[in-house]
């Protein structure tokens, strides 16, 4: 009986994230060579991979009919472990000599392809694992270690357990181990990881809204430093640089490269530019976009002028050759762009309503036309708002109350 994992996705044999287990295929291999034939004839070396970022590399003594995704038992000190085949043939080799390891070191070999039985030994001894994490991170505390355990790894026959554990210095756990052979009955193995390694193990999601890169692909950690940051005009805000190793996020690094290359079109930053208005001093730059801002005043921003790099580079080979234009911008008026506003920046939550309009009422006539014949209407009859309001000041009576207007009926016909 075969047993092999088939969720469709990303190989022969393997879940959308390339393993059985969905915590697998961070360190996963497209073998491109599998469907060539006599691939697997070329050497027996195979590459299996354990829980998470482990991977080993064993020789297929029995000449096993073996393909990406098949669950192999493998031979282990002690006992046996179970893992999963991620490549085969010449890419195996070639990951081999890439990890810096000879076919002559000491390779391990397969001994099978799993039963059932296996399975279900495997299936106990990973339900073991979180339990145990809990309890031996308690075990360190009580001995006073300054360490942590940041996940444990049972083999696949249980019978031993690697600790991974996070430490700034060196910590005497010779006791520890004592006392964890004890309490699990298993062999007992400590190894030392860092911070961005945990982070990988333990996995989450980045602020981009993504899984961690450390949890899905990324194994070589380059050091990050705040130069990066510096070189991205960024800000150095503590928190939003960590990831959630407490580190620098290993994302600073991807683009830095190309803000190094785009930087070196920009002027220094201690050029200063002269014109026959003033001098200018750089004030800021948009190294992407290509632009510059200067300002009259070399500590605060006064009388900001923003042009294009090339503008700069103009305006000091005029100031190399004794000359000064009379602006920046003169020569090229098109360096001077309006950016666009940002809407998100805006504070008024009601700038999306729509304001309505008022209504401008029409002026009243103080007075109705009149006809000839000397009579009105009641069709010509002003209205009651029409009559004529009383002047502010000097119209109050004895007791500075406001006299009351003519209506308009007391108008003398018109002769």
């Amino acid at each position: 009986m075969e047993l092999k994992y088939e969720s469709g996705g990303c190989g022969r044999g393997l879940c959308s994230r390339g393993c059985h287990s969905g915590h697998y295929c961070q360190l996963n291999t497209y073998d491109y060579l599998a469907d060539i034939p006599g691939n697997d004839e070329i050497t027996d070396l195979v590459e299996v991979q354990f829980k998470n970022t482990r991977k080993g590399y064993y020789h297929n003594i029995n000449r096993l009919p073996l393909e990406k995704g098949d669950i192999v038992a493998v031979e282990a000190n002690p006992g046996h472990d179970i893992g999963t085949i991620t490549l085969t043939g010449k890419l195996a080799a070639l990951q081999m000599r890439k990890a810096n390891l000879k076919p002559r070191d000491e390779v391990r070999n397969i001994y099978r392809k799993v039963k059932p039985i296996d399975m279900e030994k495997y299936a106990e001894a990973k339900a073991r694992e979180h339990e145990t994490m809990i309890r031996s991170r308690q075990i360190a505390q009580d001995l006073g270690l300054q360490m942590k355990i940041g996940d444990v790894e049972y083999q696949g026959d249980g019978n031993k357990a690697i600790f991974y554990y996070i430490a700034d210095g060196r910590v005497d756990f010779r006791q520890l181990i004592k006392v964890l052979a004890e309490a699990f009955r298993v062999r007992i193995e400590m190894k030392q990881i860092g911070a961005r390694q945990e982070a990988g193990r333990i996995g989450g999601f980045g602020p981009c809204g993504r899984e961690l890169c450390c949890a899905t692909w990324m194994k070589n950690f380059v050091s990050v430093n705040t130069g990066a940051a510096r070189f991205q005009d960024l800000s150095l805000n503590p928190q939003k640089l960590a990831g959630q190793c407490a580190k620098l996020k290993c994302c600073l690094n991807y683009e830095v490269d190309q803000y190094l290359e785009a930087s070196k079109a920009l002027p220094g930053r201690d050029v200063t530019l002269q014109t026959t208005d003033g001098e200018y001093y750089l004030f800021k730059s948009d190294i992407l976009a290509g632009m510059v801002t200067y300002s009259t005043d070399k500590r605060l921003a006064a009388n900001l002028v923003t042009i294009t790099a090339s503008r700069a580079r103009e305006v000091m080979e005029m100031n190399r050759n004794g000359e000064k234009p009379e602006q920046l911008l003169e020569g090229a008026p098109h360096d001077h762009k309006r950016k666009p506003i940002d809407l998100a920046t805006q504070e008024d939550v009601n700038r999306f309503d729509k304001k309505k309009k008022k209504k401008k009422k029409k002026p009243a006539e103080a007075t109705a036309d009149v006809p000839a014949g000397g009579t009105q209407t009641p069709a010509q009859e002003a209205p009651a708002d029409d009559k004529p309001k009383p002047r502010k000041g000097g119209n109050r009576n004895k007791q500075g109350k406001n006299r009351k207007p003519k209506p308009a009926d007391d108008v003398p016909p018109q002769e």
